[in-house]
């Protein structure tokens, strides 16, 4: 089985790409990572990225794009990733006012529809990245599987998230096989119980990653993505941590 390639979701060093975004993606490319995930084009334009991601062999896992500019602007985004040679575009987050009821995932299905058939239509596909709060219960059903099971899986692709599937009451592993049919790419990272709060390196948490791998894997999972919100110590540290860990389990 070829191995799955690991990328960095640039969230996780998101002030050293605002002081010097072309030095961050040539220290992650000399890290060992295969790819970014891209929420932006930073301080360049779409060409300029795209020249310099060629430059430093990092191919591109995917891209965010809020839900206000996948609703307003969504040109925009096909432009920019048809320049970096990227298919995957994934709305990252909701609103709070957007997500307190069964309704309100009725009505972004609806809007998620409407936006990955566009997408399609362009060539790319859309995906959904969740947190916590889609773990909600809205009459015996959590809200992220009301939304999912309300949008075909060639117009909503899934982008699972470890750590928050854990956050949100369930098993990683158990939650990426439910979506083995769906889930493309894979947000990993690691829960440190003493920490606050308590993201952690990949490998030095609490999270069962022998079995979330080999359900990735059983999968047909297309990208790893590393990410911590927030980290201890310097995030490109915390990023080499993990990577090292991945690299003595042989995932790298």
């Amino acid at each position: 089985m070829a191995r799955i390639p690991v990328a960095l979701q640039l969230y996780t060093v998101r002030d050293e790409c605002a002081q010097d975004f072309v030095g961050t993606l040539k220290y992650v490319a000399e890290m060992g990572y295969a790819g970014v995930e891209l929420t932006g084009p930073g301080n360049l334009t779409s060409t300029e990225l795209s020249t310099v991601l060629t430059d430093l062999d990092l191919r591109v896992a995917g891209c965010h794009v809020s839900l206000a500019n996948l609703e307003n602007d969504l040109n925009a985004a096909f432009d920019l990733n048809e320049a970096v040679g990227n298919k995957r575009i994934v709305c990252p987050w909701l609103p709070p006012e957007l997500r307190n009821s069964e309704e309100d995932f009725r009505r972004l299905a609806d809007t998620l529809s409407a936006v990955g058939l566009a997408c399609r239509d362009k060539g790319f596909q859309l995906y959904y990245h969740h947190h916590d709060f889609e773990f909600q219960n809205f009459g015996g059903k959590l809200a992220l599987d009301i939304l999912f099971d309300s949008v075909p899986n060639d117009l909503l692709r899934a982008e699972l998230d470890t750590y928050w599937i854990e956050v949100g009451g369930e098993s990683a592993s158990d939650f990426i096989h439910k979506y083995r049919d769906r889930v493309d790419l894979v947000h990993i990272k690691d829960r440190v119980e003493d920490r606050d709060p308590p993201f952690g390196e990949i490998g030095e948490g609490t999270l069962n990653f022998v079995e979330i791998f080999q359900e990735c894997e059983d999968a047909g999972v297309a990208w790893y993505i590393v990410e911590q919100d927030r980290c201890p110590g310097p995030p490109l540290e915390s990023a080499r941590r993990s990577l090292r860990n991945l690299k003595m389990w042989g995932k790298v």
